[in-house]
């Protein structure tokens, strides 16, 4: 197989960073590049899940309840308190 050049650009502090983590795995920037690429091609896309950092609905709701302090993170001020709440 011939190999070939490619040109990617990339910020420097990116690269670097990714040369200090690659060189812990004991590869260089080029192979791990390589191992992307082949990965790829093997899932016929990214070979990982890209996704926006968006909570759902559920979870949307979750974090109005905690900041108002209801629903499952509803507090106590004792096991007393929590064990009526719960009607135990």
């Amino acid at each position: 197989m011939s190999a070939t050049t490619m040109t990617v650009r990339v910020d420097k502090e990116v690269k670097d960073n990714a040369k200090m983590i690659f060189a812990e795995l004991g590869i260089d920037l080029s192979t791990a590049v390589n191992i992307f690429l082949k990965q790829s091609i093997r899932e016929h896309g990214i070979p990982f899940r890209l996704k926006l950092d968006i909570p759902n609905e559920e979870t949307k709701r979750t974090i109005r309840e905690s900041e108002k302090g209801v629903g499952m993170s509803k507090k106590f001020s004792s096991t007393e308190e929590l064990f009526e709440d719960l009607e135990i």
